[in-house]
């Protein structure tokens, strides 16, 4: 079985409170992506990052004092051009930048089918996929773990570009690195 998850897809990543232009960019590729993931039947997971209104009172709200993905805002909202493919598809909401609970999910499929290769595309390629490949990573470790470079974008293109390298050192597969953000 093969896996894509979507790392936080949001509107304040894209064009709201911490979007950028490389965020922008990447959205028609990333939902190229995930349409051909469901064509070949890929299993589909979507993360969301989420914060309470009591944001900036927390560690990361301390250290990164910009509100964004406030749970029912527009800002939180998956971006409009996957939100069709989210629909009826696993959403799993992340108080942080990793996901544990995704990587229980993905532990259980894997009792129940062998999973070969989990693919992430997302925002930011720096913070959130990063941390959620190098969970999935933990979590099944004798499958290929890859992020496509293509579909994914970080809070700057040199952090993207770091991410990706501490990544490889990591064993896990960098997709279409070549390509233009």
């Amino acid at each position: 079985m093969n896996i894509l998850i979507v790392v936080d897809m949001q509107n304040d990543f894209v064009s709201g409170a911490l979007g950028t232009p490389e965020a922008r960019r990447i959205v028609p590729a990333a939902a190229e992506r995930v349409a051909a993931g469901i064509r070949r039947g890929e299993r589909i997971f979507f993360t969301r990052d989420t914060h309470g209104a009591d944001y900036l009172h927390t560690r990361e709200g301390r250290n990164l004092p910009v509100p964004h993905c406030i749970r029912g805002t527009e800002g939180w909202e998956i971006v409009e051009q996957l939100r069709p493919a989210s629909a009826g598809q696993a959403i799993l909401d992340k108080p942080s930048f990793g996901s544990a609970e995704l990587g229980r999910l993905l532990a259980e499929e894997n009792e129940k089918e062998l999973i070969e290769k989990v693919t992430l595309i997302g925002l930011c390629t720096d913070i959130c996929v990063i941390s959620n490949a190098l969970l999935v990573k933990a979590f099944l470790p004798e499958a290929e773990v890859a992020v496509d470079a293509a579909c994914c974008a970080g809070v700057t293109p040199e952090s993207h570009r770091t991410a990706l390298a501490a990544m490889k050192s990591c064993q896990i597969t960098v997709e279409h690195e070549a390509l233009p953000l």
